[in-house]
């Protein structure tokens, strides 16, 4: 039945429609799949968090400590026993399928992060539901787009459409959600790709508002003072140097935790190590948008609420240091969330960061009588600072905060303070969190060029045909050898094919035409150690990385401590011209149809 609907589809896709008209109907499908995801997920927080704040009494403060290490324990026991570790956690991931995996993401990807992401942060994990959300959409357009066998190319717009419709529904933000695409998973714009991210973006919004249209919080913020831009410059300087707080240690804690335990033994440890934070700063709990909303609306005594010590807090430098530690401790509780095993992301937590530096800095001026500062407004511009720092996407950071406070009061605001927040955390972090990740860890790297090198087989550059010699060969015998043979250059091999050295065409040239040669010089006289060699497993970027490096044009290739032979970098730039003209045929056909 479905193979009869598989080829139906295709048979009229090919008969009567355009491929890139069938790729914007493809990104609406997307888009409606993927706000259908975000409502879900959405609904199964809402409904875990208003259950655990119902929870009242003195049992409250035991379960604190305990249930985010069951959450942790449900999700660890789903990946390892049911989901069997096919479950690829994190937007670095995502980028990683694009640049490594022509743009396939496995298909348990759809429903795994809903379930996992709902069992940390529904009982309690500190940890965001975006970048599930934008793994959930990134597998629904992949998925979609290997069904209909297209291009890595229209996966690729696929992919950013799903995440797009993800994002902008969970916050109600069509356009943060393709910016967030944009700047994030493609990082270039061209009408062939935007217009299926408007699409699949607006699409997710109308599923969203349709089916489930609570939102996660709501700011009501009102035109900024000139007085107070001092204070948004402060706030701006303070939100640059949080994020790379933020990169450090949450990038520290997320790569895990108790590293020599067993993952079961991990999620015990962290998840109770978490409860012993949320025992002492209930606000962590979860995503922390319930507090999060209640500073919104001015009522900052929220934050007192299941707290051990609430006199103290009435103070208004206890509640300064309260609020600052706040600030610190979110992204340790996040990062203990996931590197225990749970699923969830930085997203949220960022922005609790910034938002509650704002709250800091406007709350904290307010003490002193100097004047009086919009707190709303600068908790929500706190928000963007984080988020433009810690992802380096200022244009997502200052349209998702705009498009939630309604209108574009702060937008003055909104760009200093992002505009700082990223330039100086790229001063200290040249890539965002996800591309660190995977440039120091699995060395992908952003960009066309590294993309389009990574995509040729190393196999298929490789001179298998090679005319080897030994240390004892004699000048003589070298000299018939190269009677026969065109190469430039010979591998010196031992009785294990074990290479010992090379020989080059332009050192025997020099013997060659000396006068007096002597006919006793062997090869051990006159091989060379080549200054670098190729394992077969490393990255063709890596490989281009050595041969500018050394500034040669041959490098042998070793498999196993066995020699098998050569790769010129003559034979790479062919390669990379060919993968080069294919990917812009590619694009210039979609583009076209």
């Amino acid at each position: 039945m479905l193979k009869n609907i598989y080829n139906y589809i295709n048979k009229w896709r090919k008969n009567r429609n355009a491929q890139r008209n069938f790729l914007l109907y493809s990104s609406a499908v997307v888009g409606f799949i993927g706000g259908l995801a975000a409502v879900l997920l959405k609904y199964l927080v809402h409904l875990m968090e208003d259950i655990s704040l119902n929870i009242s009494g003195h049992l409250f403060h035991i379960l604190y400590i305990f249930l985010p290490a069951v959450g942790i324990l449900l999700t660890v026991a789903y990946q390892h026993l049911i989901n069997r570790d096919r479950m690829e956690k994190g937007i670095g991931n995502v980028l990683g399928s694009i640049k490594r995996n022509r743009s396939n993401i496995g298909i348990n990807n759809i429903y795994a992060h809903l379930i996992t992401s709902s069992l940390t942060v529904g009982f309690g994990g500190s940890s965001g539901l975006e970048a599930p959300i934008v793994c959930t959409g990134a597998a629904i357009g992949s998925n979609t787009g290997r069904f209909f066998r297209l291009s890595p190319f229209e996966k690729t717009v696929l992919i950013a459409s799903g995440a797009a419709a993800g994002i902008a529904a969970v916050f109600n933000s069509p356009i943060a959600g393709v910016l967030f695409a944009i700047e994030i998973l493609i990082g270039e714009i061209s009408i062939p790709t935007f217009i299926p991210l408007l699409i699949a973006s607006a699409t997710g919004v109308v599923v969203a508002k349709i089916l489930y249209s609570r939102q996660l919080f709501h700011l009501a913020t009102e035109g900024w003072a000139i007085q107070a831009l001092p204070f948004y410059v402060l706030l701006g300087l303070l939100c640059g140097f949080i994020t790379v707080y933020i990169a450090k240690v949450g990038g520290g804690l997320e790569k895990g935790i108790f590293k020599n335990q067993n993952r079961y033994v991990r999620a015990l440890a962290g998840g109770l190590m978490l409860g012993m934070l949320l025992l002492i700063f209930p606000p962590l709990l979860g995503e922390g948008y319930h507090f999060l909303q209640e500073v919104l609306d001015g009522n900052i005594n929220a934050l007192k609420e299941r707290s051990l010590f609430p006199t103290w807090l009435s103070e208004p430098v206890g509640m300064m240091l309260f609020i600052a530690a706040l600030v610190l401790t979110k992204i340790i509780a996040a990062g203990v969330t996931i590197g225990a095993g749970g699923n969830g992301g930085t997203f949220a937590p960022s922005m609790f960061t910034g938002a509650f530096l704002g709250l800091l800095v406007a709350f904290t001026i307010n003490q002193t009588g100097w004047i009086h500062l919009n707190t709303t407004n600068f908790i929500a511009v706190g928000m963007a600072g984080a988020i433009s720092g810690v992802m380096h996407a200022p244009l997502t950071a200052i349209f998702l905060i705009a498009e939630i406070t309604g209108g574009y009061a702060l937008f003055i605001p909104l760009m200093i303070v992002s505009a700082m927040s990223y330039i100086i955390s790229r001063a200290f972090n040249t890539h965002n969190m996800y591309w660190h990740h995977l440039i120091t860890e699995k060395n992908i790297h952003p960009g066309a060029d590294h993309s389009m090198l990574n995509a040729i087989s190393l196999d298929s550059i490789i001179n298998r045909t090679y005319y080897s010699v030994t240390k004892d060969t004699s000048i003589d015998d070298l000299f018939k050898l190269l009677a026969k043979t065109a190469v430039n250059i010979f591998p010196v091999l031992n009785s294990n094919e074990e290479l010992e050295g090379v020989i080059l065409l332009d050192d025997v040239r020099k013997i060659m035409f000396t006068k007096e040669t002597d006919h006793q010089i062997t090869i051990s006289d006159i091989m060379i150690t080549p200054p670098a060699m190729v394992q077969h497993d490393d990255d063709i970027s890596h490989i281009m990385a050595l041969f500018d490096e050394y500034d040669i044009w041959h490098l042998p290739v070793i498999n196993d401590g066995k020699f098998i032979g050569f790769i010129s970098k003559s034979a790479l730039f062919i390669r990379y011209r060919d993968v080069l003209l294919k990917q812009h045929k590619e694009a210039d056909i979609f583009a076209t149809k």
